[in-house]
């Protein structure tokens, strides 16, 4: 990943993170959770709020 650009942070619907490109297309089954910026600040933010590696299909299954 390149830190001159600016990245968005996406999430799946199984509640997992990722930093995409900004100026690129949010993929299928991705949607953007409104944080963008450096990728610096994006790894930040998804480590602010992704507290549960788990899959949320494997969270529910286990409550």
């Amino acid at each position: 990943m390149r830190s001159d650009i600016a990245y968005q942070v996406l999430v799946n619907d199984e509640g997992q993170y990722s930093l995409w490109p900004a100026h690129q297309p949010v993929p299928a089954g991705w949607v953007a959770d409104g944080k963008t910026g450096t990728l610096d600040e994006c790894s930040a933010h998804v480590d602010e709020v992704w507290t549960d590696m788990r899959p949320k299909s494997l969270r529910d299954a286990m409550a």
